[in-house]
């Protein structure tokens, strides 16, 4: 499969796996996290789906697109494992959390989410998801829409 064809199944897989968790934590109190700003784009997605959550965003930098640029009190810059703590020290409880970290070296992407899975499930209220482009460690995996080829994008429930 080419690297472009390979992006294009991973960006529907991950939209059609948004789409389909938002439905699933209706109902659930917490606000929303994405791990991974990037250019904004999956940002742009959640805000859009839920308009009434606070959507927390961590990235090492600012560098995304004007127009998906998250209020300043809402971006956490720096390294993700500061941003869970501060997170966690505010008591802040998670219904959503979205991980789109990763450089696409395998051994070096599954290291750090199992690294960052402890502090991500601490945020969770009982019942949260967490949709993840890599493997979580110590939280329970859960089947997510029908068509997301398997391993591509997984879920989780806290």
């Amino acid at each position: 499969m080419s690297r472009l064809d390979s992006m294009l199944r991973r960006l529907t897989a991950q939209r059609d796996g948004l789409n389909w968790v938002v439905g699933q934590i209706d109902g659930l109190e917490g606000e929303v996290l994405e791990m991974g700003l990037g250019n904004g784009r999956t940002y742009d997605h959640l805000r859009e789906l839920m308009p009434n959550r606070r959507i927390w965003v961590v990235d090492r930098q600012l560098n995304c697109h004007p127009s998906c640029v998250p209020p300043a009190a809402d971006f956490l810059e720096g390294e993700c494992d500061d941003a869970l703590a501060k997170l966690a020290e505010q008591g802040r409880k998670l219904a959503l959390a979205h991980y789109d970290f990763g450089i696409g070296v395998d051994a070096q992407d599954h290291a750090e989410s199992a690294r960052l899975s402890p502090g991500i499930k601490q945020l969770m209220v009982p019942g949260g998801l967490i949709v993840s482009g890599q493997p979580l460690v110590g939280i329970d995996e859960i089947d997510g829409p029908e068509g997301i080829p398997e391993g591509r994008y997984m879920f989780y429930r806290a």
